[in-house]
């Protein structure tokens, strides 16, 4: 994460790693007020343990991520399923280019993401149907994001936090 200017008195640029991919190279302008709050939520969601298991016994966590975007008939249950594993989806607009899902097997995650819009597609067509996964302790994923939530409103820059 790297945390930039200011881009006057509500917003802050914003650039987000995960899996060696740019998540926020569609929109990296956050509004800080919501985004610390987000940001802070899913850091205290980590802390206490949420987060389920890989759903679908022997699938890796790129096919149970299709899987989840693909559903299975039920739209009812494939949106209940889909609520359960999702990550990032209350960052607002810096991260609403990927969908991304998070599971969790004790301290250990495995976070997915997959780029949907048809303008981010199109500038980078190897991203088309490609899903991208990172696994990382929750610890040091809270402890980031807390660091993240701390500095948002400083008005000095930050380097890269990792």
């Amino acid at each position: 994460m790297e945390v930039g200017d200011w881009e006057g008195p509500a917003l802050r640029r914003v650039d987000l790693w995960a899996a060696d991919q740019w998540m926020t190279c569609d929109d990296n302008l956050a509004y800080v007020k919501q985004f610390r709050r987000a940001v802070g939520d899913t850091a205290v969601r980590l802390r206490s343990g949420d987060g389920s298991p890989l759903p679908f016994a022997g699938l890796s966590a790129a096919a149970t991520h299709q899987r989840l975007v693909a559903g299975a008939g039920d739209e009812a249950k494939d949106d209940e399923l889909r609520r359960q594993f999702r990550v990032f989806d209350r960052w607002g607009a810096t991260t609403d280019n990927v969908l991304a899902f998070l599971f969790r097997d004790g301290d250990h995650l495995v976070i997915t993401l997959q780029f949907w819009r048809e303008e981010h597609l199109l500038k980078h067509p190897e991203h088309v149907g490609t899903v991208f996964a990172v696994e990382i302790r929750a610890a040091p994923l809270a402890g980031i994001l807390e660091e993240l939530v701390a500095v948002l409103d400083h008005r000095e820059g930050l380097p890269v936090i990792s």
